[in-house]
């Protein structure tokens, strides 16, 4: 397991990850990205902040990098880094196929993204991701799973995911959705040749969305390494956005709201490595303070009062404009 290496990482940083959702295309829906990025965002423009991001995250410690092939040109922007830096080895590279890039680098697209399991669309993007990240590729994840899904059921898909990770690439999933839990019980059920075939589950997880816990919690017992992303909610939980209760903790720790939030996933004991989102170098340096951010009961108690229905959040989420 390409993870294993983090186990060996002495900064206390490393299991948090740098994901590249933000900065390799030029609409997503985070909040106040007119504040974070450039206003013409040129390919030039995101690939410079994108290599900045990973420099800065390298340096900090962080040592698992996040693309996919929905987000713009994230894995080429990864893959000119890793090229220009070929003394970088201890780290963890993974990407995600399942949806395809429809923007055409437009804020405005009517369509940023489109969903498609079918084994065709794996053997065209793993292609295209290899043309991009070559041997880099340490995990290859399923983007966007739900119980629905055909890539839960399709025999032949799994056999070339089977394929895929005995020649060393580990095979994992992301899940979205109201239903995340029902997706992560259904591919923890998975098997190929009596193995289990997903390493790697991707969830999102954080103080107003915990539903997938306790299902991240049986895929962390059988062995599986867990991912969080969207652990501030799309911008939900930083600076003025963030619950009072939040911003309290934040304001007694001299840190931000986006330390508190990334700190409550950390100290679940099934999370393995929790994505940060950044668009900035100074988001990024604030999230990482959550490595060393200690959050006792009581402000466990208090950010639990944060909870959403799953279904009002996963509402909320998808009225998000794309900025």
């Amino acid at each position: 397991m390409p993870f294993a290496r983090l186990t060996t990482a002495t900064t206390p940083t490393a299991h948090i990850g740098l994901g590249l959702a933000a900065v390799g295309r030029p609409g997503y829906i985070n909040l106040h990205r007119d504040r974070d990025l450039p206003g013409e965002r040129t390919v030039d423009d995101l690939r410079a902040r994108t290599h900045e991001l990973l420099d800065a995250a390298y340096a900090q410690g962080v040592r698992y990098f996040d693309a996919a092939r929905s987000y713009g040109r994230s894995e080429e922007f990864l893959g000119d880094w890793l090229t220009a830096r070929p003394e970088v080895r201890d780290i963890v590279v993974g990407s995600k196929w399942g949806y395809a890039y429809t923007a055409g680098w437009s804020v405005d697209a009517e369509a940023h993204e489109v969903k498609d399991h079918t084994l065709a669309t794996y053997l065209r993007q793993r292609a295209e991701t290899a043309e991009l990240l070559g041997d880099r590729l340490d995990l290859y994840q399923i983007h966007s799973v739900t119980p629905d899904s055909p890539a839960l059921t399709d025999k032949e898909l799994h056999a070339r995911l089977a394929a895929l990770a005995a020649d060393g690439v580990s095979v994992g999933l992301s899940t979205s959705g109201p239903a995340q839990a029902e997706a992560i019980r259904a591919a923890l059920a998975v098997t190929v040749d009596g193995e289990p075939l997903f390493r790697t589950v991707q969830a999102t997880y954080n103080a107003l969305e915990t539903s997938a816990g306790p299902a991240l919690a049986e895929a962390h017992a059988a062995g599986l390494t867990v991912i969080v992303k969207e652990a501030m909610a799309n911008g939900r939980l930083a600076g003025t956005e963030a619950p009072a209760v939040m911003r309290e903790i934040a304001t007694e720790e001299g840190l931000g709201s986006d330390a508190v939030a990334l700190a409550l996933v950390l100290h679940q004991p099934w999370a393995g490595v929790v994505l940060s989102g950044a668009a900035t170098v100074n988001q990024l340096s604030g999230n990482l303070h959550a490595a060393v951010l200690d959050l006792d009961e009581e402000r466990r108690a208090g950010l639990d009062a944060l909870v959403e229905e799953p279904e009002a959040y996963w509402r909320h989420r998808a009225s998000l404009p794309w900025s």
